[in-house]
């Protein structure tokens, strides 16, 4: 009997212990690490006045080659990924001729069967193959639509696929040295490119 009481004594002890150590140790704050030493000398006090420094301005890229990344502002490009939008390249077109150096980029969600896309294009043109450009596409029934001092031409209503508020489809847009084109007039103010 007297050894079940030890037992017994001796467990109540070893509960009482362990439970009055474990909250000894719930209540402790934690000790934070030490802060390193601060061994680093003062610097000393400046004798005369720092030049300032200037940072260079980005290199002019005139001459370069338009992008699909370059034609249409970071933000556009941003919005249209946000939609799983990505874009196809294809060599910028008036009509049936193709513009040397330019770049159309049709932006749509390619894992999916769709019209669904919005059409961006810049390209470098000289005035006799602007004018002459001009003169054929109102041949083949596209329209002049000026506004603004700027010399747009647009797809017969008639025939567009998809219109903006205005009505108007498929658009270029003539300026001095360059041709856009973007499915909408009203696209044509995303794409900029110097």
């Amino acid at each position: 009997m007297i050894r079940r009481t030890s037992l017994a004594v001796l467990a109540a002890a070893t509960i009482v212990l362990t439970l009055s150590a474990c909250a000894t140790a719930a209540e402790a704050e934690p000790t934070p690490p030490p802060k390193p030493a601060d061994t680093a000398a003062p610097s000393p006090e400046p004798t005369s006045t720092p030049t300032p420094t200037t940072t260079p301005e980005p290199e002019e890229t005139a001459g370069a080659a338009p992008t699909c990344e370059t034609i249409i502002e970071p933000s556009t490009i941003t919005a249209l990924s946000e939609q799983g939008w990505t874009f196809q390249e294809k060599e910028f077109r008036l009509g049936a001729d193709v513009v040397e150096g330019g770049i159309q980029c049709v932006w749509g969600d390619f894992t999916v069967a769709s019209d669904h896309v919005q059409v961006f294009g810049w390209a470098r043109i000289d005035q006799p193959s602007s004018t002459a450009a001009q003169q054929k596409l109102f041949a083949e029934g596209w329209q002049r639509a000026d506004s603004d001092g700027h010399v747009y031409i647009t797809e017969n209503p008639e025939f567009a696929i998809a219109v903006d508020d205005e009505g108007f489809g498929m658009t270029y847009e003539f300026g001095d040295g360059w041709v856009k084109v973007a499915d909408t007039k009203r696209g044509l103010v995303l794409v900029e490119f110097d």
